[in-house]
């Protein structure tokens, strides 16, 4: 049996555990309402956030924008202008790089918003390039593009033959001539591959004589010490259809001392004069009718110690024949040259003009070392400008020879 101290401390832990579990009750509402009340206040916190990981999770994904090359990949025989072309939709370009086989960028731009990009200029012909392009879209998200194609390989090329040489020092008159071995249909792209350039700056133009030839020249005569480059970009020009340019060449050289010298044909002598002073007179025999001597400014093409001199092969059939003219220097395509002369007696000189159009000088047979001619010829370089004046003929047409100074500027910035 229970006595009463027990069930006293029966009746008394009972009523401990009743109120240690409603404690326990309450403890737990004020829990329930505690976090109620956190998730309350704190609700717009955890929209925003679930907001920015769902942006995250949304710029993780597949780029919208689309990155399209053109030619396809593994394109071949692709012309070397107009086919090159990369573009994006859905988005903009951010960076396209095209370089060929041997690691060279080729130039390009991007158009106003990075919708496409175009090269620069012309490819090259049978050479590989390859393309890598990016775009973002709206999302900032990136998407890419990689290309390989190849260029056409061209059954005919054309080439051209430059003057000056490459390395060389010249005289202020000497016009960049350049001819082509094909004729050009395509003047304008062949023009725009060929770049002349000048140190200090001097504005420089082309013009072409026929389809064959094309002149370089500023407005007046080179400045003395002025440096010259011609760069020929022609390799992948279409110069005419399906005939490419080869060359990738730049040819650099250099104006040495001004030099102008006057020929009065009336007068019968020649005044040489370097960099504006008057250094020399010499008297001369020019051309005598009906063969007069060109008028107008003669470029110095050649320069010969000793040349051979057949009327022949300049239409005057077998009126001369001279095999030992010393000091020959040609100033025009057609036979016009400036030389020593040694068949005329010294009175001539000045006193009389006996030639067949050519300026003679006094010389001796085998060339002398201290006579007109050969001071002349010593003293002179290719590129050395001959003026002529006072001749009963017409002036020298520009093409023949280096004679573009006969032709004024407006004229000559024609075409």
């Amino acid at each position: 049996m229970l006595n009463a101290d027990a069930i006293r401390d029966a009746v008394r832990g009972d009523g401990r555990r009743r109120i240690i579990g409603s404690s326990v009750a309450v403890l737990g509402l004020l829990l329930v309402l505690l976090l109620l009340v956190v998730t309350s206040c704190g609700g717009d916190g955890n929209s925003a956030a679930a907001d920015k990981q769902r942006e995250k999770e949304k710029a993780t994904g597949p780029s919208e924008a689309v990155v399209a090359v053109a030619p396809k990949d593994g394109a071949k025989n692709v012309a070397t202008t107009g086919a090159l072309e990369v573009t994006a939709s859905k988005g903009k370009l951010t960076k396209v790089t095209v370089k060929d086989e041997e690691n060279r960028e080729v130039p390009g731009k991007l158009a106003k918003g990075g919708a496409s990009w175009k090269p620069e200029g012309h490819l090259r012909t049978k050479t590989e390039y390859t393309v890598d392009a990016q775009a973002e879209d709206s999302e900032g998200r990136v998407s890419a593009k990689h290309a390989v194609f190849s260029t056409v390989v061209p059954d005919d090329t054309f080439v051209g033959r430059f003057t000056p040489d490459d390395g060389t020092k010249v005289g202020v008159g000497m016009p960049v001539s350049i001819t082509f071995n094909r004729p050009v249909e395509n003047r304008e792209a062949v023009e725009k591959a060929l770049e002349v350039t000048a140190d200090p700056e001097v504005d420089v133009e082309g013009h072409w004589f026929g389809d064959e030839r094309i002149d370089f020249r500023p407005e007046k005569y080179w400045k003395a010490g002025t440096k010259v480059s011609l760069k020929m970009n022609l390799n992948g020009v279409e110069g005419a259809k399906g005939v490419y340019g080869t060359q990738q060449k730049t040819v650099d050289f250099t104006v040495g001392r001004s030099q102008v010298s006057v020929v009065d044909v009336k007068k019968k002598q020649m005044t040489v004069t370097r960099d504006g002073k008057k250094i020399k007179t010499i008297p001369i025999t020019a051309g005598a009718p009906p063969n007069t001597t060109y008028n107008g400014k003669m470029v110095i093409s050649e320069k010969h110690e000793v040349t051979r001199m057949n009327g022949e092969t300049v239409g005057f059939g077998d009126e001369y024949d001279i095999k030992d003219v010393p000091h020959a220097m040609r100033l025009s395509t057609s036979g016009t040259f400036i030389h020593g002369n040694y068949w005329a007696g010294k009175p001539t000189f000045g006193s009389a003009n006996t030639s067949h159009g050519c300026v003679g000088l006094f010389d001796l047979r085998g060339g002398g070392t201290s006579t007109p001619g050969a001071w002349f010829f010593k003293n002179s370089m290719i590129g050395d400008v001959v003026e002529v004046k006072n001749s009963k003929d017409e002036t020298i047409a520009p093409d023949n020879g280096f004679n573009a100074w006969n032709m004024d500027w407006e004229e000559w910035t024609k075409s």
